[in-house]
């Protein structure tokens, strides 16, 4: 018969078990005391994170960057490299095939809205007329306004001093040499991770002193690099297809340039929930001036709601699966905190970047910060680990007649 197996002394603490030895007591406190210090550093590295990472976004950035784009281009440099290719011709062409699609989006999006901008005083003075003529139908809504600060004694509405800020062309001329050297830097970091991949892999792996380390390692390069990269090309065909559709519901209402809204309906799809939002307002704009009456200004806004819904509730979990379904309170946070940090790039990165920590805590353990108020361990034990330390401790014998 197996020998009867004890419970570890800090788990026995941890329960409240009053059995539990004088030493496993002080064992089970100076466990929980580095638990507490570890949770502390890690709250403080949190919040000091995004300063650090904002005044440094010009060495981060570009890195976190080709660290995603590295992810993605990894498997079709891999590719090449099985045609036949020499890994460094592989890798710089799957770098070059990422600069060919880049210079064809910009070119589909901006050569269009340069056209469009020809347009633009007829465009202002029918919102100026459309605008107005909403103001008219609304008037009423003042009159109870001014009704109320007159009974409330509110004093009426003083000038404000508004100070002249930098033109757009000045911003833009401003930015441009910073944002290219950012790119360039990019592009190179990208380059290198994946001509460097293999070399890079086995610096990991073999450095690893157990083979369970190892193994661990292994699974968890090989996990993010199938969530990361298959999640950004399934959601740029799925991209793909909304932009399409975009652009066919555009060139049937007779706007200029449909091409243009596919490219930036498919764009504005990579930020969750913020970028549709986004579409649908500038859709509601240019239809008040399009259009001349509300229900007709609606019919675009409308259709790319349902357009959005279908294939937010529909298609992406048809084709994703339930293995890249994260807790929307989760994107919605990562969106806020990597936009506040790095701006629209960091909103963009914010998804892979939060599938690379949840691929990570998945294999490396996840703290649980709940628990650990009320007395549990912070980071409790992976069932492989406990299983490996169980078999270890209490190894199998032959049973007994």
């Amino acid at each position: 018969m197996l020998p009867a197996t004890r419970p570890d002394a800090a788990d026995q603490i941890f329960a409240g078990d009053p059995r539990a030895t004088p030493p496993a007591v002080f064992a089970a406190q100076e466990l929980r005391l580095i638990s507490t210090l570890v949770a502390m550093l890690g709250i403080g590295l949190f919040l000091a994170l995004p300063f650090v990472l904002s005044i440094g976004a010009a060495v981060f950035l570009p890195l976190v960057s080709a660290l995603v784009l590295s992810l993605v281009l990894t498997p079709l440099a891999a590719q090449l490299s099985r045609l036949g290719l020499p890994n460094v011709l592989a890798s710089m062409l799957a770098v070059f095939l990422l600069i060919a699609v880049l210079l064809v989006v910009v070119a589909l999006i901006l050569q269009p809205a340069i056209a469009l901008l020809d347009d633009f005083p007829g465009m202002l003075t029918r919102a100026s007329q459309q605008i107005a003529r909403l103001r008219n139908n609304l008037d009423w809504i003042n009159d109870v306004n001014r009704a109320v600060a007159r009974i409330s004694g509110r004093p009426p509405a003083s000038r404000e001093v508004v100070v002249a800020a930098p033109s757009l062309i000045e911003q833009l001329a401003i930015a441009t040499p910073s944002v290219v050297l950012e790119t360039l830097l990019t592009l190179l970091m990208t380059f290198f991770m994946i001509e460097s991949r293999g070399r890079l892999r086995r610096h990991l792996l073999e450095e690893r002193t157990s083979p369970g380390s190892t193994r661990k390692a292994a699974s968890l390069l090989r996990e993010i690099q199938d969530r990361v990269g298959t999640y950004i090309l399934t959601v740029a065909l799925i991209n793909l297809g909304v932009g399409l559709v975009t652009a066919g519901g555009a060139w049937l209402l007779g706007w200029n340039a449909p091409i243009m809204w596919g490219g930036i309906a498919a764009l504005l799809n990579f930020l969750p929930y913020i970028g549709p939002l986004t579409m649908i307002g500038a859709l509601t704009l240019v239809s008040l001036v399009t259009f001349g009456t509300v229900p007709l200004a609606l019919v675009a806004p409308l259709a790319y709601l349902a357009l959005h819904t279908v294939e937010a509730n529909v298609i992406t979990p048809a084709v994703l699966g339930r293995r890249f379904t994260v807790n929307p309170v989760l994107i919605l946070f990562s969106f806020s905190y990597f936009t506040w940090i790095w701006g629209a790039i960091g909103a963009i990165l914010s998804v892979p970047l939060l599938l690379v920590l949840l691929a990570t805590f998945d294999h490396l353990g996840k703290p649980n910060l709940v628990g650990f108020l009320f007395g549990e361990p912070l980071f409790p034990r992976l069932p492989e680990v406990a299983a490996g330390e169980e078999a270890a401790a209490h190894p199998a014998t032959a049973p007994t007649v």
